[in-house]
């Protein structure tokens, strides 16, 4: 796995690319995505796709998925998480023991970037189902 990263116009905006083209751009402007921003969704986007393949095995009828993500630093540097929180917001006629399966399956062995972070802060993570 590589990604290119290069600066794009002045100094404070990087274009991060993948092999095939696809790209996010990282900022140092409270209006960009800065990194430990981009963290943040690598751990939402990477446990929430594997929710769903899971959903969808157990057949189970899910039609949206959400999740806000707050994440807790130190104060010293580096500036570290120290705790993440997931909440999932469901939405579909779902069993809430399946989605507790699902989320705990994703967050517990499949997610690789909460497999990764878990080395360093606590991940936590709750979830609302919505009919």
């Amino acid at each position: 796995m590589n990604i290119k990263i290069a600066t794009q116009g002045n100094l404070d905006k990087f274009v991060c690319t993948t092999p095939n083209g696809a790209s996010i751009t990282l900022g140092s402007t409270p209006d960009e995505v800065g990194p430990m921003q981009a963290i943040l969704m690598s751990i939402a986007g990477c446990s929430t796709i594997d929710i769903v393949m899971i959903l969808k095995k157990m057949r189970q009828p899910i039609d949206n998925i959400s999740v806000d993500v707050v994440g807790e630093r130190v104060d010293d540097h580096p500036r570290v998480f120290h705790e993440i929180k997931l909440i999932y917001s469901v939405f579909g006629a779902l069993k809430d023991e399946k989605v507790k399966q699902a989320i705990d399956s994703s967050l517990e062995k499949y997610c690789s970037v909460a497999k990764m972070l878990e080395k360093s802060c606590t991940i936590t993570s709750s979830y609302l189902i919505n009919p």
